[in-house]
């Protein structure tokens, strides 16, 4: 997912030129991006000199922004492995072919599917499974294949929807496990595991609508010690017992799923645990490009990691019974309760990175089309990126508050995670390997390879992930099939309202035809209707002619369109064309990263030569009541649903930004 807290208008880079190019030069994502302030929680993104320090900045920002859910999967990964319901017995041999497993998940998932191919997919700098959608999408529309593209939405949306699953789950496990560090000091505490880590969610989501700039400068640094003490814990245990770097051998994988048969391919739902969270590598390259994101992953999260895990291998060769919890039990007595406490704080970071990335792909959604709109808020009057949208924050609170209650401990809380993270790593790949066909050029030979070796290994993981379906598996599934309901609903439902007002709308040409000898009276002032047909002539200027039967001296008909991109020029947003009797059409287009703003409008028609004084500018809205009928279309329970939600929808005037107090709406009724 994307993660807002930290953006700014990012810098448009144009998209790599295929999965086997060169790896350095601007265009393929060579050139640094910085900020202002050197610092994560800096000013916009833009091209600077590809300097040292800049990038070595940048990277200390990704630790804490894109590498926060990956790097604590040390608290219940391995543990999983030897004693979650799928687990094998910690002897030499299972310890090996475990830690072998888990480094080249790490090498080939994460180092070179994600930082060597997926990232060079970018849409004008964004990542991300949106993102990657809407890149497929430009190349597929001149396609003579028409089934391509409905295929690509429906890849791409529920990818998006199994991404709130991780969303909730990624908190409740990742506060969940660092808090049960203290029943690993003593028993006492074992009543109050869950009730701490509900009042730790709480403040957490809490502090969300006061925005992350303050606190997000600090996440880099943090995770900087977090992983610091990772790579030292393992090495303490590491030193003791050298021989477990024999692991790093692939042999040792292969060894324990032959002779573990069904029972050694079932722990791989345990394995693919230490990557939940990479996808964020893919969505937060709009944040600090490729590079800083490199460096961050071979220079400090990878080698940390590996060490950790190695020293809790090399724990449990020593000590098989610390399977029950090997990451605490590496630490001395002494560090335990503050482990707990960094651990607590580095699980904080993860998940907020997983709910800041929940609101950016809600608004994603919105401009796309698959939401109805909803409240946002920006929490800093310097990073347009900083957002908060309450509806989605409480029912994220209201979803995890469920899980931890559910659940109640992160091993139960592990049976349900994975799956949807892994579905979402196939679609991934598909939409990648049909960039690099259609967009790149890329040969057969070349692309069916590198994609059939990264699908080869996520189905494997995925089909073992699927064997947790009746242990909570099913929870993340179900979430994202409501929500892949709910975004195709929505977007179904616009298209046949759309389609119904086009229907009864009447070209503007022949409208102004009609007025002949008698027009109406024009009266002094600026009327602006708000449409989404960009030709056609405005439901509610038709309703305003019939019942008041007056025309304001100037009459502005305005569009606001979504691309698919992530940006629209600043200079390209407005197009003003003037048409007869003092009409003009306006039409106002913005990428699915922005949010739409009629101040921002106004102000550009002003600088495109139109005229207006906003105390004499009246905004006309449609307001349309739903019925729902068995008319061809949707289900009538689709139907239904599609009604509910425009009734809940925020209302345009506050969406638009548009002045309250020069608003009139207009109603009809609708059958769908």
């Amino acid at each position: 997912m994307s993660h807002e807290y930290l953006p700014g208008r990012r810098n448009p880079r144009r998209e790599g030129a295929g999965w086997v190019a060169p790896l350095t030069g601007s265009a393929k994502g060579g050139a640094v991006k910085s900020t202002t302030t050197g610092s994560p929680g800096g000013e916009a993104v833009r091209e600077g000199p590809d300097t040292f320090k800049r990038t070595a900045l940048l990277a200390l920002g990704a630790l804490g922004i894109v590498y926060g859910d990956i790097g604590t999967s040390p608290l219940y990964a391995l543990r999983e492995c030897f004693t979650g319901p799928h687990g094998i017995a910690p002897t030499p041999e299972n310890v090996l072919g475990v830690l072998s497993l888990i480094f080249w998940t790490l090498l080939i998932i994460v180092s070179v599917k994600y930082l060597i191919f997926v990232m060079r997919a970018d849409n004008r700098g964004e990542g991300g499974i949106l993102a990657l959608m809407a890149l497929a999408m430009q190349r597929q529309r001149g396609q003579s294949a028409p089934v391509a593209r409905p295929v690509l939405i429906t890849l791409g949306i529920f990818g998006a929807a199994l991404l709130y699953g991780d969303g909730l789950i990624t908190p409740a496990i990742t506060v969940l496990s660092a808090v049960e560090g203290l029943s690993v000091a003593t028993p006492v505490f074992e009543p109050f595991v869950v009730p701490i880590t509900l009042a730790i969610l709480t403040v957490l989501f809490l502090v969300q609508r006061h925005g992350t700039a303050r606190i997000g400068s600090l996440f880099g640094p943090v995770m900087c010690v977090w992983f610091f003490t990772l790579a030292a814990l393992g090495v303490k245990e590491l030193v003791h017992n050298p021989a477990v770097l024999g692991a790093l051998s692939p042999v040792h994988g292969v060894m324990l799923l032959v002779h573990n048969g069904w029972h050694g391919f079932l722990v791989l739902g345990g394995v693919f645990l230490v990557v939940t969270g990479c996808e964020a590598l893919y969505a937060d390259m709009g944040h600090f490009g490729w590079k800083p994101i490199r460096w961050a992953w071979f220079g400090v999260v990878l080698p940390s990691l590996m060490l950790n895990y190695l020293g809790q291998g090399a724990l449990l060769l020593r000590d098989a019974s610390a399977a029950r919890n090997p990451f605490y039990l590496l630490a001395p007595s002494w560090m335990l309760y503050p482990l707990v406490a960094l651990s607590a704080v580095a699980g904080i970071i993860a998940s907020q990175a997983l709910i800041s990335g929940a609101f950016s792909l809600t608004r994603q959604a919105m401009q796309l089309g698959y939401s109805p709109r909803m409240e946002v808020v920006h929490t800093s009057a310097e990073e347009m990126g900083q957002i908060y949208l309450p509806g989605i924050n409480w029912a994220l609170l209201v979803g995890v508050f469920t899980l931890v209650l559910t659940f109640r401990s992160s091993s139960a809380l592990a049976s349900a995670y994975g799956i949807a993270v892994s579905t979402t790593m196939v679609i991934t790949s598909i939409m990648a390997y049909i960039v690099a066909r259609e967009r790149w050029g890329v040969s057969r030979a070349l692309a069916i390879p590198v994609a059939g070796l990264f699908l080869t290994v996520e189905l494997a993981l995925f089909s073992a992930n699927a064997m947790k379906l009746a242990d909570g598996g099913w929870f993340p599934l179900l979430l994202a099939l409501m929500i892949f309901t709910l975004m195709t609903t929505w977007k179904r439902g616009r298209a046949i309202l759309a389609a119904k007002l086009r229907a009864s709308s009447i070209p503007l040409k022949e409208l102004v035809g009609s007025f002949g000898d008698h027009p109406p009276l024009r009266v002094p002032g600026t009327a602006i209707f708000m449409t989404g047909n960009a030709e056609g002539t405005p439901p509610a200027l038709l309703h305003n002619l019939k019942h008041n039967k007056v025309l304001h001296e100037q009459v502005v008909l305005l569009t606001i369109l979504s691309e698919d991109v992530p940006h629209v020029p600043p200079a390209e947003r407005v197009v003003v064309e003037p048409l007869e009797q003092g009409f003009v059409r306006v039409v106002a287009t913005y990428g699915f990263m922005e949010n739409p703003s009629i101040p921002d409008v106004l102000k550009r028609c002003r600088e495109k030569g139109l005229q207006f004084q906003l105390m004499g500018t009246s905004f006309f809205l449609g307001r349309e009541t739903l019925i729902p009928t068995k008319r061809p279309g949707m289900a009538v329970w689709r139907e239904a649903l599609f009604a509910w939600m425009s009734r809940n929808a925020r209302s345009a005037t506050a969406y638009f930004r548009i002045p309250p107090n020069r608003v009139v709406e207009l109603g009809s009724q609708v059958e769908l």
